[in-house]
């Protein structure tokens, strides 16, 4: 997508109305709402996606509607958090379960059946037991050695919500943000998708190191010790369990074997989804409205413009990698500077974008229920939320830190996600 405007004017075939418009995106009327969501095909989801952005939408609406009314959105332990904690440690006594008996046949032997029984056992909880998570791989990672500058402006957001700061930072070509633990003791890890940051101004940037930093202070139960390694042992039992493709004879035995432990397992995975979902939700409106204290109400409304333009930055990414492609390898240019030009030319883009098209993504959204996935509430609702109540100033300021130093100590970091990009490589 070129990042040169291109005005195209028609009637609208509804209500007859003058339609002025780019021609880069689509064409629709302000007035009668025609071709505001032309029917983009969604992605075939499985019935776990469906429910949970289902549920997301419900509660979305409905945390929504407390909000306004005065509530002060704080995370609640309330009984569907203490039920999803008792699912949790049901789901890991059956590993612990599975660990015992596996120990038990082993010891026992009975002529060598005991001792086969007893490792398929010992594997099985090998597979599902928890695990710490792991540093990602591949993607350059950043120590305060190596950024003090961004570092710092991270520990200046942190102390404005009320949680330590991040041990380590993990720069990647995903257009996004998130936060996660690695390691035995549960260091914190910063993820940072490039091409988010570079299209953010230096306050929105701000709110959303808010807004992923706020979710270590929220206690959000999903991303919780018992809670979040429950899901991803109930995910796999789920993968183990999937019936096999192109059966043969034996395999289609096999796959009807399967039946009805994968609906057992299925079930309990969206059991979880349910009970932890309202949850979530009210995490996330939380984390907004700490990122809106952080870094001011406007900040934190621009950061969701932003999300709401997500896919159309995907679209220009594959384009530009398509097009380095054809014209094949630049051994002349110095990697640095092909990386610069792409994060110049994806700024110019997004700057480009008119507000007609920002207006339609949040029309779109609110026809749609449009969520960025089911973890989250719409798009539409969280900035709905944002600027129902009294508008916040900035606690960070970002003339606190150097953007410039920060710029630098990314240096590296921009080069080599721009390499990957080029090569197709959207992470995510």
């Amino acid at each position: 997508m070129s990042a040169i405007a291109e005005e195209a004017i028609q009637p609208c075939p509804e209500c007859h109305s003058e339609i002025r418009g780019d021609s880069r995106f689509t064409l629709w009327c302000t007035a009668c709402d025609w071709n505001v969501d032309p029917g983009t095909p969604q992605p075939d989801l499985g019935r776990l996606e469906r429910a949970g952005r289902a549920l997301a939408r419900r509660h979305g609406e409905q945390l929504l509607a407390e909000m306004l009314s005065g509530s002060d959105g704080r995370p609640r332990r309330d009984t569907s958090a203490v039920a999803a904690t008792v699912l949790a440690g049901t789901v890991h006594g059956i590993t612990v379960a599975l660990a015992i008996g596996g120990l038990w046949c082993v010891v026992a032997g009975w002529g060598g059946v005991g001792m086969v029984a007893g490792l398929v056992l010992l594997a099985l909880a090998w597979l599902l037991a928890p695990r710490p998570g792991r540093m990602p791989e591949g993607r350059p990672v950043l120590l305060r050695a190596d950024a003090p500058e961004l570092f710092a402006l991270v520990d200046d957001v942190a102390r404005s919500v009320g949680t330590p700061s991040v041990h380590a930072i993990v720069v990647d070509g995903s257009i996004n943000a998130a936060v996660t633990t690695y390691g035995i003791r549960g260091r914190r890890l910063l993820v940072l998708g490039l091409p988010l940051w570079e299209i953010l101004t230096p306050e929105e940037r701000i709110a959303l190191l808010g807004h992923e930093l706020a979710h270590y202070a929220n206690g959000d139960i999903r991303n919780g010790l018992v809670v979040g390694t429950a899901v991803r042992s109930l995910t796999v039992w789920h993968d183990i369990v999937r019936p096999l493709p192109n059966p043969t004879g034996l395999e289609m035995i096999v796959n009807a074997l399967y039946v009805l432990p994968r609906l057992l397992i299925g079930g309990l995975l969206i059991l979880l989804i349910r009970l932890t979902s309202r949850a979530g939700i009210r995490a996330e409106y939380l984390a907004d409205r700490l990122a809106a204290r952080t870094a001011s109400t406007p900040a934190a409304v621009g950061l969701m413009d932003r999300l709401l333009i997500t896919e159309s930055l995907g679209v220009w990414l594959r384009t530009e990698a398509n097009r380095a492609a054809l014209r094949g390898p630049r051994s002349t240019r110095h990697a640095a500077d092909r990386a610069d030009e792409l994060w110049a030319r994806l700024t110019a883009y997004v700057a480009s974008i008119p507000e007609h098209e920002y207006e339609r993504q949040r029309r779109v959204g609110t026809r749609r229920g449009h969520q960025v996935d089911a973890t989250h509430p719409p798009t539409h609702l969280r900035r709905a939320s944002l600027l129902a109540g009294q508008p916040e100033v900035a606690a960070v300021s970002p003339q606190a830190r150097n953007n410039d130093l920060i710029t630098t100590e990314l240096a590296a970091a921009r080069t080599e996600v721009a390499r990957r990009l080029l090569r197709g490589a959207i992470d995510g």
